[in-house]
């Protein structure tokens, strides 16, 4: 009985020798960080850029009049806040933290030309604002890839996965307050024309183990309207998604959003609320077999005590959305239409939450950590009205 106990064991001996031997190959050379874990998380980031300027005056404009002189004003709180300044900020906040992904929202593209009532009247008008005076998106990438690519030393930090243009509005303005010396007619004191066209963009991260294929983006059926000096104006907003693999994850579709903002406060289901259940509708962008990842600035939280502000959010998570990052410290608005240092922006402004990163699949992706950017002015402004948000997130798989 002990002879053939001793044999069991010898055998148990051998066996696990030779597996030992089997296993070690493999495992031997791997090196620390490269697969063990590292394979199974994603850096990501929203990023709301802040177009330039409030545009709620000229909307509640009374006249063609009262709107033109407040499209100056527009046009010239956009020069005041100097893009081309705050995108050195912006790109310093992303490539400290290094996310795989970013959502970018109110990408704004800057046109101007001369002073015509055309595009505002008649929507199928050819635009005359076709001068470039701010390209948000070229001016980020110049200041991501500073120093990369052609006649650099390597390929750019980061690429555009997918770009969607959103709303599109062109309008005259007296944008140098001056009166009468506009075109004679209906815009006596218009100048110039200024055209907004808003995108949301999606950014991927070069030589980081990224693969995405998929790319879509698509306009919400609900949507704003809102009737300025008798005009209609639809504010189109929408979504951008692509389908990821980062450094051999499983598969995940990544969707960036900027709901609406300037809803009606008395309407149920508010128009965002609309546009949330777009999102997760039966083939929405945020309903997929894959494990989905939403960013965006959602207008909405589960803490915002304005009629209606929560609808949107209760929506994606009634859906199974789960938060994926943090509320502390908090990250909206601040409350001037200025960004200049000593302008009346405050980091007390920051006093609740819109921006955020949702997962709908909570089994699949946890959170390893997140944090708020942009809390404070660099080079003499604030980045943005909005801070920006960063989260890591961790694969089961």
């Amino acid at each position: 009985m002990n002879h053939a106990r001793i044999a069991i064991r010898q055998a148990a001996a051998l066996l696990a020798a030779a597996l030992l031997f089997v296993l070690l190959p493999a495992t031997a050379g791997a090196k620390p960080g490269k697969d063990r874990g590292q394979g199974h998380e994603a850096k990501v980031m929203t990023r709301n850029l802040y177009l330039g300027a409030d545009l709620g005056p000229p909307i509640g404009a009374k006249s063609l009049g009262e709107f033109t002189e407040l499209n100056g004003q527009v046009l010239r709180e956009v020069a005041a806040n100097d893009f081309p300044v705050r995108a050195k900020g912006l790109a310093q906040e992303i490539l400290k933290k290094k996310p795989d992904l970013v959502g970018l929202q109110e990408v704004a593209l800057w046109r101007t030309g001369p002073p015509s009532v055309e595009p505002l009247i008649n929507s199928t008008a050819t635009p005359t604002a076709t001068t470039v005076r701010y390209d948000y998106l070229k001016e980020l990438l110049a200041q991501l890839n500073k120093g990369k690519g052609k006649g650099g030393k390597g390929k750019p930090q980061y690429r555009v996965a997918v770009s969607q243009d959103e709303f599109d509005f062109e309008a005259p303005a007296n944008e140098n307050g001056v009166k009468g010396d506009g075109p004679n007619g209906l815009i006596p004191d218009a100048e110039i024309n200024g055209r907004l066209t808003m995108r949301d963009v999606i950014l991927v991260r070069n030589d980081a183990g990224i693969v995405f294929k998929h790319a879509k983006a698509g306009h919400f059926a609900s949507l704003l309207t809102e009737t300025i000096s008798g005009v209609n104006v639809t504010v189109t907003r929408g979504w951008t998604a692509i389908d990821v693999k980062v450094r051999g994850s499983h598969m995940f579709r990544f969707v960036d959003t900027h709901l609406e903002a300037f809803d009606p406060a008395s309407e149920v289901p508010s128009i965002r609320a609309r546009q949330a259940a777009e999102l997760v509708a039966p083939g929405g962008p945020a309903t997929s077999k894959l494990p989905v990842i939403l960013v965006g600035d959602l207008n909405s939280d589960d803490d915002t005590v304005e009629p209606g502000d929560r609808q949107a959010y209760e929506t994606l998570t009634a859906a199974g959305m789960r938060e994926r990052s943090t509320g502390d410290p908090l990250g909206c608005c601040l409350k001037s239409s200025l960004l200049a240092v000593g302008s009346g922006g405050s980091v007390a402004d920051f006093d609740h939450q819109v921006d955020h990163v949702m997962t709908r699949d909570p089994k699949e992706v946890k959170l390893k950590a997140s944090y708020v950017t942009g809390r404070q002015p660099v080079n003499g402004f604030w980045d943005s009205d909005h801070a920006g948000l960063f989260s890591a997130l961790r694969f089961a798989h």
